[in-house]
């Protein structure tokens, strides 16, 4: 019996495990030697992109300039934009063309079916700060909210056959002076006397009004209100493409498709440093692939989300068979994250072959949720992450993420199934770090053929059922159980 004790505990000093529930003990040392998934695995990886089809188009052209647009970077180009829009949307679709050159937008892009806007490589177009003229309001959400707000900066509702191509570059041209202090945060311009999102008129009484389930057309906020918009956002639309283009210095989230089903963004670059900047949101979207791009933002690369607190189980519309491959993620809070606007449920994610690595990413893999948001979560897969330099934990699960107070915050979130294989980490605080409650853990978690080195601190483990760690290494250390 003696013998026995000793090796368990060498084989955790090993682990480097610290704050483990002694309830762990037994599934981590039974040591199983097959793993079973309740979901779609790897092998239903293909079946999956079989239906994630990019829309075609009628080869027609119609380009801005036709319509009256200026290359010369002053004059309002959005009416010759709206323009093109129309006459290529009623002669049965094709590409608006914006060619080479600079463009000045007073105002967003709003999208009909069967409408590709084109922009040729060489193209530049900035758009207004001015937030009165992303009036009037329009059925939007913010942070997993519906609400009537400011339009997106680029804005599709209810349409379908739609893209955004081209080797152009779209500039919202937000810094510290415009949009971003609207966070209430001194060290994005914010000063007293400045409108602010928290201020108790604006989120606070958004979030009161879902909580009491006002219709979403009376909640009308846009002017005074100072929550910002986000930058490419197609709503409750079908069939999308979002390729090649680049987008630069956006208000909030820059790319947004929401309750849309059958979206392809590919070979997308974001570079963006504000509060809130996430490179690409799907929400509670179905069959979303994401590949090629580079993220380097001010926040989460990629954050995966189904809407938020009561308002998210009022839609109750999940994120689904989502794909991120051979994508770069650089600077921001995670490479590939879940939550923390995830009420409406999540399932079925796939990464694989990512590049993460940066001294300002803080993590690689994040899962975040709490006790107002709930939710379920099932089902994520991640496998041959090269990860290099993150300065928090390259695995990092939690489910007590952010403010839990409420009298609405009784919904337990439940996490299921995650699947990580061949992740290799250059240098990091942690390796792994995962928190789920204690009346509720987080289970069926699954590490297997991963190198963590440079590891500052040991791996936190708490209230967790059924953990497997096979064939992995921490700082040289075989962790293989």
């Amino acid at each position: 019996m003696k013998k026995k004790d000793i090796s368990r505990k060498e084989a955790l000093k090993r682990m480097g495990f610290m704050a483990l529930s002694p309830s762990l003990l037994p599934a981590i040392m039974k040591n199983p030697t097959v793993v079973h998934s309740n979901g779609p695995g790897w092998a239903d990886l293909t079946s999956i992109k079989k239906n994630i089809v990019p829309p075609t188009f009628p080869d027609k052209d119609f380009s801005i300039i036709d319509f009256g647009a200026k290359a010369d970077g002053k004059t309002d180009s959005l009416p010759a934009m709206k323009k093109a829009i129309a006459k290529c949307h009623q002669e049965g679709g094709g590409r608006v063309v914006v060619p080479a050159g600079n463009y000045f937008f007073k105002g967003p892009i709003h999208y009909e079916s069967n409408v590709n806007v084109h922009l040729e490589k060489g193209s530049y177009i900035k758009f207004s700060t001015d937030s009165d003229d992303y009036l009037p309001v329009v059925y939007t959400r913010f942070e997993g909210i519906e609400l009537m707000n400011f339009s997106p900066i680029v804005y599709a509702f209810e349409k379908e056959n739609i893209a955004l191509t081209g080797k152009g570059t779209l500039d919202g041209q937000a810094d510290n002076q415009h949009w971003w202090n609207w966070t209430g945060s001194r060290r994005f311009g914010w000063k007293p006397g400045m409108p602010a999102q928290h201020a108790k008129d604006n989120e606070p009484a958004l979030i009161k009004m879902a909580a009491k389930g006002v219709p979403v057309r009376k909640r009308v906020f846009g002017k005074g209100h100072a929550m910002r918009p986000t930058f490419v956002e197609f709503y409750r639309s079908k069939n999308i493409l979002i390729k090649d283009v680049t987008i630069k210095n956006t208000p909030f989230w820059i790319l947004h498709p929401t309750l849309s089903k059958n979206v392809t963004v590919d070979s997308v670059t974001t570079i963006s440093y504000g509060p809130n900047n996430d490179g690409c949101d799907p929400e509670s979207c179905t069959d979303v692939w994401i590949k090629n791009c580079f993220f380097s933002n001010g926040d989460d690369c990629i954050a995966i989300k189904s809407g938020k607190n009561q308002d998210g189980r009022r839609v109750g519309v999940p994120s689904k068979n989502i794909i991120v491959e051979d994508c770069h993620m650089k600077d921001g809070h995670a490479g590939v994250a879940v939550g923390s606007e995830m009420s409406g449920g999540i399932e079925n994610i796939f990464a694989q072959n990512c590049i993460m690595s940066s001294p300002h990413l803080e993590r690689a893999i994040r899962i975040k949720s709490n006790a107002c948001r709930g939710g379920s979560m099932k089902n994520f897969h991640y496998r041959n992450l090269n990860v290099g330099q993150v300065h928090g934990a390259v695995i990092r699960i939690n489910m007590h993420y952010g403010n839990e107070k409420g009298k609405n915050c009784h919904f337990l979130p439940t996490l299921s199934g995650v699947y990580v294989d061949n992740v290799d980490s250059k240098h990091s605080q942690h390796a792994i770090f995962i928190v789920g409650r204690e009346n509720k853990p987080v289970r069926d978690i699954f590490i297997k053929n991963c190198t963590f080195k440079n590891v500052e601190s040991k791996n936190i483990i708490k209230y967790v059922k059924d953990i497997q760690i096979r064939n992995s290494i921490m700082n040289g250390n075989n962790i293989h159980i």
